[in-house]
């Protein structure tokens, strides 16, 4: 049985895995990180938010300094699917943002799927 817990993500509780709910594909442990079964695309700050004053006259263009923040990507590598995006400092590790009790979502959504039989 599979539960839905973000837009694109969802647990198969009969495996303990997270999956992609677009192209079915299996990323890694539901006791672990999503993130570490993903694509990870590091990237610079400035392509997004383009500086706004030229850089070369202006010391603070109102883009966010990329020696402080770096925008992390993350993909599905199934279909490719954006499934999140952070910023962080460099060499930040990846924020661990959500951790579910898959004992108690077993014992909830088994007994609703038995109550269908």
């Amino acid at each position: 049985m599979k539960v839905k817990m973000t837009e694109y993500l969802e647990i198969e509780l009969n495996k303990d895995i997270w999956c992609c709910r677009k192209c079915n594909y299996e990323i890694g442990s539901a006791h672990k990180s999503y993130k570490e079964g993903l694509l990870v695309y590091v990237r610079d700050p400035r392509e997004i938010h383009r500086p706004i004053l030229d850089p070369k006259l202006y010391e603070f263009t109102f883009s966010p300094d990329h020696t402080w923040v770096q925008i992390v990507e993350y993909y599905c590598p199934g279909c490719a699917t954006m499934m999140e995006v952070e910023y962080l400092p460099p060499g930040h590790p990846p924020t661990y943002d959500m951790e579910f009790d898959i004992h108690s979502l077993k014992e909830r959504y088994m007994v609703k799927e038995r109550g269908r039989i």
